[in-house]
């Protein structure tokens, strides 16, 4: 039996980058696993959608989709956007087995991600205890996704830094501004600002001006399509693509 296609599920947005992001992300995906079949949807702003993609597989003879929302948190896209969307089309194309993946966070590969990314702007292992970072994420007015980022911010003040402070570019307090400001205040030498977002746009615009309004002496870039990210993908797609207890096979 044929593997399962993996149907990629961004969100879509007016920025070209965020699109021009999402298509790198799924060709790394392609390069690390030759032979998958990878296809890319959106859910607004941008083409193709998924209603369409999906309609295309059932129509060249597909039988099974792993539908794999590009998320970091279980928000209401994760909640309702995307399976509505799916159950819709699990009604009109009967034949076309959907199943939908985890969401990608939180994850050691995220952290390992945001890690490369702070490497990249500058920030070296002996600069940590002497350097706070705020986890900027794009916001949400989920309790659970909020929870998430929070409970995240956490686990990296245990990686050597002086001090960690989640905050959010939208629906949630603090903003990357005022995060930079609270940890000098504190008395932080040394600020970077990493953002917890996949691709350029609106949001992560906003938090590259809250960064730089509040002086923060690092920015470090979105996670991007960094291998650690697609091999996240993989991970998520293999998860949902094999039943609990049964093997794995390459």
């Amino acid at each position: 039996m044929s593997h399962p296609v993996l149907l990629v599920i961004a969100h879509g947005s007016r920025d070209p980058r965020h699109a021009a992001t999402v298509h790198a992300l799924t060709q790394r995906v392609r390069a690390q696993r030759p032979g998958l079949r990878v296809e890319t949807a959106f859910l607004e702003f941008n083409a193709p959608s998924v209603p369409r993609v999906l309609e295309r597989l059932a129509a060249e003879g597909a039988d099974q989709v792993v539908a794999l929302p590009l998320l970091l948190t279980r928000a209401f896209h994760a909640k309702t956007d995307i399976p509505s969307v799916l159950r819709e089309a699990r009604a009109r194309l009967p034949r076309l087995h959907i199943r939908q993946a985890d969401v990608l966070g939180p994850s050691p590969l995220l952290n390992a991600t945001l890690g490369r990314r702070l490497r990249e702007a500058g920030v070296r292992p002996g600069d940590l205890p002497r350097t706070g970072l705020v986890l900027a994420s794009a916001g949400s007015s989920d309790p659970e996704a909020i929870a998430v980022i929070a409970e995240i911010a956490r686990e990296l003040r245990h990686t050597g830094w002086c001090a960690v402070r989640p905050a959010f570019a939208s629906a949630s307090l603090p903003r990357t501004e005022d995060a930079v400001r609270a940890l000098r205040a504190e008395g932080v030498d040394r600020v970077a600002v990493a953002p917890y977002v996949i691709a350029p746009g609106r949001l992560p615009d906003r938090i590259a001006a809250g960064a730089e309004a509040a002086g923060a002496d690092v920015l470090a870039d979105v996670l991007g399509p960094a291998p650690e990210l697609a091999r996240l993908l993989l991970d998520r797609y293999d998860e949902a693509r094999v039943p609990v207890g049964a093997s794995l096979s390459a």
